[in-house]
């Protein structure tokens, strides 16, 4: 089974940052959302506390292209990198629909627009449980309405579809982990 370590909790209000996350399973080492913080050691620390490299990451999950989410990808020279429509890594550029997609054994991607038409949730098997890592939700408290959302019911809808997976955390796109029981 993959092991989840959230590496820094995002956070919205005068300044933004991004939850940025570690999972790990079997050979595959993946960086969902390195997007912006307030310095990029809030991401290299923890990895490096893990025994590992930048140059160890085999795989960058982008949720969205927002830079809040994104703008930290090249600390991870050897990664693929992963949106909703395709895999990209050096000068390959490898067409393929994230809904389904197989990072690992433990590790897929699924469709989950609303806040951009784009959006993808990374779904993680834990021994304890599902993990969403989404921005479905900007953190434990929401917002019931997201306010960016480019499709306010398309979102809720995605949110519907998520909950009927029953994760056993949701992992939001800027905050501390929460459990939806």
């Amino acid at each position: 089974m993959a092991t989840v370590h959230v590496l820094t909790e995002g956070y919205v209000g005068d300044r933004v940052a991004g939850t940025v996350t570690l999972i790990r399973d079997g050979s595959t080492i993946a960086v969902v959302d390195p997007g912006m913080v307030a310095d990029r050691r809030l991401i290299l620390d923890p990895i490096e506390a893990f025994g590992l490299t930048p140059a160890d990451v085999t795989d960058v999950v982008f949720s969205h292209h927002h830079p809040d989410h994104t703008l930290n990808a090249a600390l991870f020279p050897e990664a693929r990198f992963h949106d909703h429509w395709a895999i990209y890594q050096g000068d390959r550029w490898d067409d393929r629909d994230a809904d389904g997609f197989a990072l690992s054994e433990s590790v897929r991607l699924t469709r989950t627009p609303g806040h951009t038409p784009e959006d993808i949730t990374t779904l993680v098997e834990t021994d304890d449980g599902l993990v969403a890592l989404t921005h479905l939700w900007w953190n434990a408290d929401g917002p019931a309405e997201d306010p960016l959302a480019v499709d306010g019911a398309l979102l809720l809808t995605s949110r519907e579809r998520l909950l009927g997976l029953s994760p056993a955390l949701i992992i939001p796109g800027h905050g501390a982990p929460f459990s939806v029981r």
